[in-house]
């Protein structure tokens, strides 16, 4: 397995680890919003954070994108859930990129239980994500070692 730093040229992967990722987790987003995130994510998302991709071979399994501290994407494609490439993905944030800091939706029960075994803590709520819309956010911080 890989971890490289990804290019413009990886959109259409990161896109597809995206649509597959979310399809499996995130049972609770309104198919509107979905098409709309899938729009504009590689339009004004990407182009923003510096991003990271893992694979194995041609095929991209995993994505994380950071700014600054904050990790602010995190996703495993569905046939690759499970095999421990997330934590590989976040241990090498907080190593090696100086990520502290991430929200994660409410309602993904699974991310967050994911972010409270790696060792984040819950440091506070918003009732809507960051775009305004009705998913609220928890928000955790990593504790400093």
């Amino acid at each position: 397995m890989f971890i490289r730093k990804a290019t413009a040229a990886d959109y259409p992967g990161i896109m597809q680890v995206w649509e597959s990722s979310v399809l499996a987790t995130h049972h609770f987003l309104q198919k509107s919003d979905f098409d709309l995130f899938k729009k504009i994510i590689p339009e004004q998302f990407l182009p923003a954070l510096d991003l990271y991709v893992t694979g194995d071979g041609a095929r991209l399994t995993g994505v994380l994108g950071v700014s600054g501290e904050n990790l602010e994407m995190l996703f495993i494609d569905a046939v690759s859930r499970g095999q421990g490439i997330g934590q590989q993905l976040v241990r090498f944030a907080l190593s090696e990129l100086g990520v502290t800091k991430v929200d994660v939706n409410e309602q993904n029960l699974q991310a967050v239980g994911f972010y409270r075994k790696m060792g984040f803590v819950e440091t506070g709520r918003s009732e809507k994500d960051g775009m305004g819309k009705p998913y609220p956010l928890l928000h955790f911080t990593f504790p400093q070692q």
